[in-house]
C-alpha cells in the first residue's frame, strides 16, 4: 500500500483527490516538525507533501528510503534539496499557478491602500487623531505600475491594475508577451524612473539577491511605493528603511522577508516595524481559502498521476514525460544513470526475462535518465529485483 504523509495543514482537498484515486493511507500533520521528529515521520513514506516550512534536506531524504515523489503545496521549492532528490530518482512537483489570483489581489489592494495613505490614517484614528486631509493621497487611476518579473503573477497583477485605470509597464530578463495594454521597458532603470508603484515578482537566488538596494531604490521616483510579495532576499531591508525614513519613498508593503519567524509565536525582527507607511504581512500572499483548495487539488492530482501512470510533466527537478495511456500488461518506471548504453542495457534485461516492450518513452536531465516502458509479459518480483539490482539503476517501480 502507498503511504502518503502530509505536513503543515495541507487543505483537505488534497486528501479528497488521493482518496478518489484509490490512495487511502494518508497521514496528516498540522504543522512542520522539528528535524528529529521529521526524520522519523518520513520513514516508510512513498509520498511526502509539504509547504514552505518543512525542510527536506539531504539528511531527511536519506531517511526516506521508500520515497518515490514529493509534492510542494506552494509555489517555491527551495525548501527541498532538488539535486539530491533527483539523484535518488525522486521527482518534485509544485503549484506554480493556483495562488496567482490571491497574490495579485493582495498586491493591487496594497497599492491602493498605500496610494491613499490608509495604513497611516488607520493608525492615527486608532490613537485618537482625526487626520482628515487629502495631502499625499492619490487615486490609482492614471498612476504607473512598474512590474519587475512578468510571469504568471506579475502579468495577472498588470491585468487587475489596468482594470483600476493604471498604466502598466514591466521589465523581465526574458522576452514576454504583454497582456492588455502593458508595455515592456528596455531596462530596469527606465522602469524605476517612470513607476509610481513598483511591485516585485521575481524568483529567489543569487541572480535576484538585493536587486532593490540603495542604488536601485534611489533610482525610483521620489514619493514612489515599493511592494514585495515574491522572495524576501530580493530587497535590501536596511536600504529600504533608509529610503522610507528619508522620505524618498512614500510607502512600502512586504509579505516576505530575508529571515522569517519559524512559528506563529515568534516575532519578526525588522527595522521596518513601527513605520506608519509600511504594510507588513506574514507571508500570506497565497493564503486564501480559494488558493489553498486549488493548490491542494493541483499538487495532489500531479502526485496521483505520477503514482498511477509515471507521468512527470511539471516536475521541477526531473526529466519530464507527459501522460500516455498504458498499453500492455504492466508499466515499468525506470530511473537510471545517464550513461551511454543505458537503454540497451535496460532492453536486454527485459528481454532476458521474456518481456516484450510495446511502448517506451525516454527523457534525460543532467545525470539521470527516466524511461517509461509498457511491456507484455509477467513482471514479478524476480524481474523487479533484476532491474533494481543492476548498477545502472537509480530507482525502479511498476504500475499494473
Amino acid at each position: 500500500m502507498t503511504r502518503i504523509v502530509l505536513f503543515e495543514n495541507i487543505h483537505p482537498s488534497a486528501k479528497e483527490v488521493f482518496s478518489a484515486a484509490g490512495f487511502d493511507d494518508v497521514i496528516t500533520h498540522a504543522s512542520a516538525l522539528p528535524p528529529k521528529e521529521l526524520r522519523a515521520a518520513v520513514r516508510g513514506a512513498q509520498v511526502l507533501g509539504i509547504r514552505s516550512r518543512t525542510q527536506l534536506d539531504t539528511e531527511v531524504l536519506a531517511e526516506a528510503e521508500d520515497l518515490q515523489v514529493v509534492g510542494c503545496f506552494c509555489i517555491g521549492t527551495n525548501q527541498v534539496d532538488l539535486d539530491t532528490a533527483m539523484l535518488r530518482g525522486v521527482p518534485v512537483f509544485n503549484a506554480p499557478f493556483s495562488n496567482t489570483r490571491s497574490v495579485a489581489e493582495l498586491v493591487l489592494g496594497e497599492a491602493i491602500l498605500l496610494l491613499r495613505r490608509i495604513p497611516e490614517k488607520n493608525d492615527r484614528v486608532h490613537h485618537g487623531f482625526w487626520d482628515k486631509t487629502a495631502d499625499g493621497a492619490f487615486e490609482a487611476r492614471g498612476k504607473t505600475l512598474g512590474i519587475i518579473g512578468y510571469g504568471n503573477i506579475g502579468s495577472q497583477v498588470g491585468t487587475l491594475a489596468e482594470s483600476a485605470g493604471m498604466r502598466v509597464i514591466f521589465h523581465d530578463v526574458e522576452a514576454k508577451l504583454p497582456l492588455g495594454n502593458a508595455r515592456a521597458t528596455t531596462s530596469l532603470e527606465k522602469l524605476l524612473a517612470q513607476a509610481d508603484v513598483v511591485t516585485l515578482h521575481v524568483p529567489g537566488g543569487k541572480a535576484t539577491e538585493n536587486i532593490m538596494n540603495a542604488t536601485t531604490l534611489g533610482a525610483m521616483k521620489k514619493g514612489a511605493i515599493l511592494i514585495n510579495a515574491s522572495r524576501g532576499t530580493v530587497v535590501d531591508i536596511d536600504a529600504l528603511h533608509q529610503a522610507l525614513e528619508s522620505g524618498h519613498l512614500s510607502g512600502a508593503a512586504l509579505d516576505v522577508f530575508p529571515v522569517e519567524p519559524k512559528s506563529r509565536d515568534e516575532a519578526l525582527a525588522s527595522p521596518l516595524i513601527g513605520l506608519r507607511n509600511v504594510i507588513l504581512t506574514p507571508h500570506i500572499g497565497g493564503s486564501t481559502q480559494e488558493s489553498q483548495e486549488n493548490i491542494g487539488r493541483e499538487v495532489a492530482e500531479k502526485l496521483s498521476r505520477f503514482l498511477l501512470s509515471g507521468t512527470t510533466k511539471g516536475a521541477v527537478n526531473f526529466p519530464e514525460i507527459s501522460y500516455q495511456e498504458q498499453v500492455g500488461t504492466a508499466r515499468i518506471l525506470h530511473v537510471h544513470r545517464n550513461l551511454p548504453g543505458a537503454m540497451g542495457t535496460l532492453s536486454n534485461l527485459m528481454a532476458e526475462r521474456g518481456l516484450n516492450i510495446v511502448s517506451q518513452q525516454l527523457q534525460t536531465r543532467g545525470q539521470i535518465g527516466y524511461v517509461i516502458s509498457d511491456v507484455e509479459g509477467v513482471v514479478d518480483d524476480q524481474v523487479m529485483s533484476l532491474l533494481r539490482d543492476h548498477p545502472i539503476t537509480v530507482r525502479c517501480s511498476v504500475v499494473r
